[in-house]
């Protein structure tokens, strides 16, 4: 069936207008899991996205449409524990496997990957990430918190442990060892509400406040995975634009800071080493793995084979030791 159809039909289910309101759909870009829409309906407009059993990468890379469901949760969850950086939903289809919500837009709403990718001045914004985050994780982890819609552990071993880290280990099997136990640490763990996809490709800010969106890939999980998956876009940039380098490896300690502060489900110390452990992994999955970043030259995927592959065999058990060794390759790498 046609996106626009498709629309059209959930705008009429969710009872949202009937499908003559319907004065265009024009499809988003730059998503590789979802068909996404946005849809005029005249005195408004919304978006539409639905989810799609195989990705839009060269890879073959199939994913259960179900996740939409968890999706929508997570988005739910957030809307409850940080209001300010919610995003308005407007209902979900369980048969089309997708929802509507707000088309954000407006003078104040730009997506952080644009600005980082423009060498922009640092407005918080990785503090700000790091804030939800921790927000969301703390409140995730304690007794009362409703896991139901959460047990989603296979979806994330299809949407990121396979093809970001076992797709990986594959391309380079003398790692095996060190990628392997973490393969099953994240598989096995469900402490905390795991977004899986901070990125800021996937991050707005309206007014100042961050909201994430495409939470595809919510499970309870392990709370390394949110804060690694978003510090390895800021690593990765300043590998990307070296004019910026300096600005961008210092927001990592920022990240850290704002995100600690709300640690109180496990000693934060632990929580660092397993980050330090799975940043470098993911680094390395963003050239090897099944969803290479777009933006890097061949020479600087190289860099990030070279930066990163010492810090998987032998670990920083601090950020900033972590960002000091990256620090000293690529001055090395620049003289």
């Amino acid at each position: 069936m046609q996106l626009a159809q498709r629309c059209k039909d959930l705008v009429e289910e969710l009872g949202l207008a009937i499908p003559e309101k319907v004065r265009s759909v024009v499809p988003l870009t730059g998503g590789v899991a979802s068909d996404i829409a946005v849809i005029d309906l005249g005195n408004r407009k919304i978006c539409a996205k639905f989810a799609l059993p195989k990705l839009k990468v060269s890879a073959d890379w199939q994913a259960p449409v179900h996740r939409n469901a968890a999706e929508y949760a997570w988005l739910e969850a957030a809307a409850s524990i940080s209001p300010g950086s919610a995003v308005e939903l407007y209902g979900r289809s369980e048969t089309a496997h997708g929802f509507a919500m707000e088309f954000i837009e407006g003078e104040s709403v730009y997506l952080w990957k644009d600005r980082l990718l423009a060498e922009a001045s640092d407005n918080g914004e990785a503090s700000g990430v790091a804030e939800l985050l921790g927000r969301m994780h703390a409140t995730s982890a304690r007794a009362s918190f409703n896991r139901a819609p959460f047990h989603n552990r296979d979806d994330f071993h299809a949407l990121r442990i396979e093809p970001y880290l076992s797709h990986t280990r594959k391309a380079h099997p003398a790692l095996d060892g060190h990628i392997k136990p973490l393969e099953a640490m994240l598989y096995e763990s469900k402490r905390v509400l795991v977004h899986g996809d901070a990125s800021p490709k996937n991050i707005l800010f309206r007014g100042g406040a961050p909201i994430v969106l495409d939470a595809e890939c919510a499970t309870m999980g392990d709370a390394c995975f949110d804060p690694s998956f978003c510090l390895n876009h800021l690593v990765l940039k300043a590998v990307h634009l070296p004019g910026s380098r300096e600005r961008l490896l210092s927001q990592v300690d920022g990240f850290w800071q704002a995100y600690v502060a709300f640690v109180d489900w496990e000693n934060p110390d632990t929580l660092e080493r397993r980050v330090c452990e799975l940043l470098p992994i993911l680094m390395l999955a963003r050239v090897d793995g099944k969803s290479p970043v777009e933006y890097l030259s061949d020479d600087a995927r190289q860099m990030v084979r070279d930066v990163s592959i010492p810090l998987i065999t032998s670990p920083a058990v601090r950020l900033n030791q972590f960002v000091e060794r990256v620090e000293a390759h690529l001055v090395g790498e620049s003289e």
